[in-house]
This record gives structure tokens, sequence and C-alpha cells, in this order.
């Protein structure tokens, strides 16, 4: 028997914004019958680009009724820069916490806020996509969606990535798969915190500068990015003049000024340097090139 907090049954017995809106501005469909769970978000934005109505269906267990309810409460009155920050463990520390097997549910709402989102910015044209390779077949699955939830919940077995997305709890077929993917992204943890990283507040060497600035854009900044269709590459750095290059949907929204002051620049200046100022070269945006990782 699981173990629900108090809000957690509040909103599986009471689920709040129960329904679809016909003109949303963004619709987010995850999940399918055939896996067992699935969802289905939909949004309406105001005159300001501010979330002002959303609503969810979806067939699940109550874990899965109660994330979704909750996650329709908590992007209204944001815009979508803001509700896209929003993540799984968001969702489920604003429930008062999620069993452990349940998890799945949270990850649910936030890739069908993500797919709602991205949907929006292209105008209702793009539809959620899988990103990478198949991994799990039972319940759809990637390696790239286990990838995302190992390192955004610092995941450590098998069986704690198929509480947080399911992957490997069918057939169990793909366990072994999953295994190699967990010690890679452990590994690469371990060899990051043997190396030694600079950190905001010391005096940095304009190499180390570059480095933390690359390493802040990885970390801090492109993931958010990647979440909506869009990237960004690190152009150059003069002094403290940082100039940058959007990519994908990011060079294409008309938000860009918003995003490279409010999370790029703001960014930069939080893990590397008060000092900092960014400006993005829109003459490379739409020439062929290669990512920095």
């Amino acid at each position: 028997m699981w173990e629900y907090t108090d809000k957690l049954k509040d909103h599986f017995f009471n689920p709040r914004n129960v329904g679809e809106i016909e003109d949303a501005d963004g619709v987010g469909e995850v999940g399918s019958l055939a896996c067992g769970d699935a969802l289905k978000l939909t949004f309406k934005l105001d005159k300001n680009g501010r979330i002002k109505d959303a609503k969810f269906k979806t067939f699940g267990c109550a874990s899965a009724i109660a994330t979704s309810s909750v996650l329709t409460e908590m992007i209204k009155e944001k815009t979508l820069d803001e509700a896209a920050r929003v993540t799984n463990k968001d969702i489920a520390d604003y429930l008062g916490g999620l069993p452990e097997q349940k998890m799945h549910c949270s990850v649910m709402g936030r890739e069908a806020l993500e797919a709602a989102i991205e949907n929006c910015r292209s105008g209702g044209k793009k539809k959620h996509e899988l990103e990478g390779n198949l991994v799990c077949t039972c319940f759809g699955v990637t390696d790239k969606e286990i990838e995302r939830v190992i390192r955004e919940n610092n995941l450590k077995t098998v069986e704690e990535v198929t509480n947080y997305c399911k992957a490997g709890g069918g057939c169990g077929g793909c366990q072994g798969e999953i295994e190699k993917i967990v010690e890679k992204m452990l590994g690469d943890k371990i060899e990051e915190a043997l190396v030694p990283t600079p950190r905001r507040g010391t005096k940095l060497t304009n190499i180390q500068k570059i480095q933390l600035i690359q390493q802040t854009i990885n970390e801090q900044i492109r993931p958010a990015l990647r979440a909506d269709g869009g990237n960004i590459e690190l152009i150059d750095v003069e002094g403290n003049k940082v100039t940058v290059a959007f990519r994908g949907m990011c060079a294409q929204c008309k938000l860009a000024e918003f995003t490279m002051r409010d999370v790029v620049e703001a960014r930069l200046r939080e893990f590397v340097s008060e000092d900092l100022f960014v400006e993005e070269d829109k003459e490379s945006a739409d020439q062929p090139h290669n990512h920095r990782e």
C-alpha cells in the first residue's frame, strides 16, 4: 500500500482543472494507453503572454491524477520561460512528496508541460517527439530520457530509473542497457568531481573564465533551452563580453531578447561573474555550426 500525503489525496479526490481547452495555445500529449499512463495538457495565454488557464485529461493512477492537477495549478500566471523551469521534483515537492514507485507520474507531468510549451512556441505546428534511441520498447523510453532523469534526480540504480520513467518495468529485457547508462552517467559524474572547478568569486584566468562559462552554459542554460526545442552556442569571450548565438526554436523566438537577459546573462552572472554581459551574434544564427557540449 502506497503512503500518500494529504495534499496528494486532496488533488486525487478533488482534482482541479479537469478537461480540455478547445482553442488552446499549447497542447502537450505524452504517454500511451497501451503503456498504462497517458496525459494531455492544454493551456491558454493571456495578452501578456502568461498562462491564464490550464486543463488536463489523464489516464492513470491516483498519483498521475494528483500530479496533473497540481501541475495545472503551478503553471497558472507564469510566462512560458517561467513554466519551462518547473521540474518533476518541483511537482513532487508541491504534493509533499510521492512514493518512489510513483515518481514517474511527476516526470510525465514535466514532459507534458515541455511538449505543450514547444507546441505553443511553434504556433501549434510541432508535436512531442521522442529524442534519442529507443531503449525500453514496452514504455517507449529513449536513452536521452533515461539520462535526463538520472542527471536531474541523482539516480544510481536501475530500480530508481524504473521508478522515475518506467523504463525496465515491463518485460525487463532492457535492464542491462539501462544499467550501462547508469554506470556511464555515474562514471562521468565521478570524473567531473575529480577535476577542480573554479567558482564564482575567485580570481579567474582567461582560460578558467572560458571553461566556467562553457560549463554554466552546458549545465544551467542549454538544458532549459533544449526543453523548448532550442539551443545555444558560445561564440567568443572578450574580457567581460560573452558572445553567443541562439539555435533551433530560440533563433526564431520573439522572446529571444528576454531569454538573453533573464536566462543566459542572469545565469552567467550568478555562476561566473557579476561583471559579465552577453551579446547575441545574429549573423551566425543560420550558419552551419558544431555545438560545444
